[in-house]
């Protein structure tokens, strides 16, 4: 299944795309947040699929398509795992998994504008797969990590570097930023995808792509990621976690490169369909 949410921000409903077709379940399916992953909400959006697909409404064109998944508990991310990427930043790989965290405030939709933040100079792009958490996960042995997955999506893990690395303290500062996750446009269960290592991603800037690479580059693998999370915090149904950014990021350019006001940024993953912002300065 792929599962997608639409509708102004604050009023977003729940949807499926069948024979590509953009479906409201509304009527049916309160959202896609911890309680529907909790409750064995896949099986049974599966069945009600099977039930009543012909009485379902088609979303009217043009509608905002929203994050695929509502506010999660918490959102995940692991840093420098492109072996390539860590060098382009000047980084070592590193030995175990990075892990920070993004705000929640930071969820956006795949097409929503990047509001670059006030004093901001240095906002970047990073195009990244995420994957959604369906089930409760604490000392997941990883040989059952995969078991613990709802399915994937695409996320761009847009970063302020300054905040990030000039600023002190940890990297969460320059990633929480408000509209610096923008998540789907769907969300794609584990059955939709047939090898999440061989997935095709890139990015591309103003029509020129800067991120072209696969998911075959990743340092540590989902169920790494999934088993390695679990020893240090609880993983609750629907929380998101990414996995990691390919070369070709703005602060790897040579000068670096950042975004400003009018910049559009386009972004895919193999299978997990693709996004569209523009870069916009903040505003009171």
């Amino acid at each position: 299944m792929k599962l997608f949410r639409f509708g102004e921000v604050g009023n977003e409903k729940p949807g499926v795309i069948l024979e590509e077709k953009w479906l409201d379940v509304s009527a049916y399916i309160q959202d896609y947040n911890e309680s529907f992953f909790e409750n064995d909400g896949l099986d049974k959006l599966s069945l009600l699929l099977v039930e009543k697909q012909n009485e379902l409404q088609e979303i009217p064109t043009g509608v905002r398509i929203a994050s695929c998944v509502a506010r999660p508990s918490k959102i995940v991310c692991i840093g420098l795992n492109f072996a390539d990427h860590a060098r382009e930043t000047g980084a070592a790989i590193p030995p175990e998994p990075i892990i920070f965290f993004k705000s929640t405030t930071a969820l956006s939709g795949p097409n929503d504008d990047i509001i670059i933040p006030r004093n901001s100079v240095k906002t970047d792009w990073e195009v990244e797969l995420a994957f959604v958490i369906g089930k409760k996960a604490q000392y997941v042995d990883e040989a059952d990590a995969l078991n613990y997955v709802a399915g994937y999506c695409l996320h761009n893990d847009v970063s302020e570097r300054e905040f990030q690395i000039e600023r002190g303290g940890n990297w969460s500062k320059g990633k929480g930023c408000d509209s610096f996750a923008p998540l789907g446009p769907f969300l794609a269960t584990t059955e939709e995808i047939e090898d999440e290592n061989d997935l095709k991603m890139w990015l591309s800037v103003n029509g020129k792509t800067v991120q072209n690479s696969n998911t075959d580059q990743l340092i540590f693998k989902i169920p790494t990621l999934v088993s390695y999370l679990s020893q240090f915090m609880t993983l609750l149904p629907g929380d998101v976690i990414s996995t990691g950014t390919p070369p070709g990021v703005g602060l790897g350019f040579n000068p670096p490169v950042f975004l400003k006001e009018g910049d559009v940024v386009e972004l895919g993953i193999e299978g997990l369909g693709t996004q569209k912002q523009t870069a916009k300065n903040w505003k009171a």
